[in-house]
């Protein structure tokens, strides 16, 4: 039996979004896992209409499992995915475990990811 209250598992981590032109601007904050993933799931909808990028601001995010990775690269599939802000040390580390981290362009700030240009698409 699970103890957690799933409301405490979506306060863990807060996702907001804006759309600046054709991005959308993900904040992360906190920790992401299997029990707070639905809110960056919908956040990251390859579905959006008038998407053609995703921005995610990266410099708050505390954790990280493979279920929000998974969500991260699955959006990229389909949009670049450019990741702002210092990346939290945790996170970069998973991203260069899993090779995740040559999906991914970076940038120091918003501004900067929106005017990135993506990375080569992998074979």
């Amino acid at each position: 039996m699970n103890s957690m209250d799933p409301h405490d598992a979506q306060a863990r981590g807060r996702v907001e979004t804006r759309r600046e032109g054709d991005a959308r601007i993900v904040v992360m904050a906190g920790e992401f896992d299997m029990d707070n993933a639905a809110g960056l799931r919908t956040a990251m909808d390859p579905a959006a209409p008038g998407v053609t990028r995703f921005v995610l601001d990266v410099a708050e995010v505390t954790f990280i499992d493979s279920t929000a990775l998974s969500i991260m690269l699955q959006a990229n599939l389909t949009h670049p995915v450019v990741l702002a802000g210092p990346v939290p040390r945790r996170l970069a580390r998973l991203l260069e475990i899993t090779g995740a981290h040559q999906a991914f362009a970076t940038a120091p700030d918003v501004a900067a990811a929106k005017a990135a240009p993506p990375p080569p698409r992998l074979p």
